[in-house]
């Protein structure tokens, strides 16, 4: 049974001498590990040049047993990136946000939906010319809805704490340490204002980022016990702050 479906490069990984497997979010079935040979040949069905990172591309394969890896049949791209791959900042950020999505997206997520905000935000990311420097940011506060656990905000009091494990304020220190102090609790709200129109009004300090993208990174540990140590946040941070 032949399958089609657009999709996101999240990561390539060379296998062999002559073989890329590249993890993709597929917008008709969530995450698909596909097993590309290497051609040097222009005639080549499958191109191995069109699977990188944040890449969108349209593959087809037979399909195969539930979470096993597959050979593309066929490979093309649907989106040509203006400047993302060519920009360090928009590079730094593109390499990041695939490594959270490779670390926490899952065959039975919401494909669909979670395809469209992915590859709608690349694309954005690409098409700015200026005022993406709380990107990131953004992106990772909305993909929270996406995977089934966006903080509960409604309940915020001055002078409440924000318990990261129950994901909602309290009103007075946890027992355990992760949690946020009223000083950092008190602006998650304006996190959550953000998105990718007014996100460029909202300032902030490469310290303040920083912190931000720590207390995220253990947010998402602490909802997903198999998301990962984020290797490119280093990079991140020497490009970006």
């Amino acid at each position: 049974m032949l399958l089609s479906s657009r999709a996101i490069v999240l990561r390539v990984i060379k296998h062999t001498d002559d073989t890329l497997l590249a993890h993709l979010l597929t917008e008709e079935y969530g995450r698909q590990t596909v097993a590309v040979r290497i051609s040097r040949s222009r005639r080549a069905a499958v191109p191995h040049t069109l699977f990188q990172p944040a890449a969108l591309v349209q593959v087809m394969w037979n399909k195969g047993r539930e979470g096993s890896v597959v050979h593309p049949k066929a490979a093309q791209t649907i989106y040509i990136y203006t400047s993302l791959p060519y920009d360090p900042e928009k590079s730094a950020i593109a390499m990041f946000l695939c490594e959270v999505l490779d670390g926490c997206v899952r065959a039975e997520s919401d494909a669909h939906a979670l395809f469209r905000y992915a590859s709608g935000s690349f694309q954005w990311l690409d098409c700015a010319e200026m005022g993406f420097a709380n990107f990131h940011l953004t992106f990772l506060m909305r993909l929270t809805r996406f995977l089934g656990f966006m903080p509960n905000l409604s309940g915020y009091a001055p002078g409440s704490w924000f318990d990261l494990r129950a994901a909602g304020y309290v009103p007075s220190r946890p027992l355990h340490s992760d949690c946020l102090p009223p000083e950092e609790a008190a602006l998650l709200p304006m996190l959550q204002r953000m998105n990718f129109a007014n996100m460029r009004l909202f300032r902030m300090t490469g310290a303040q980022r920083s912190r931000i993208l720590q207390v995220t990174s253990l947010y998402y540990r602490l909802h997903m016990p198999s998301f990962p140590e984020l290797k490119t946040l280093d990079v991140l941070g020497k490009l970006y702050y």
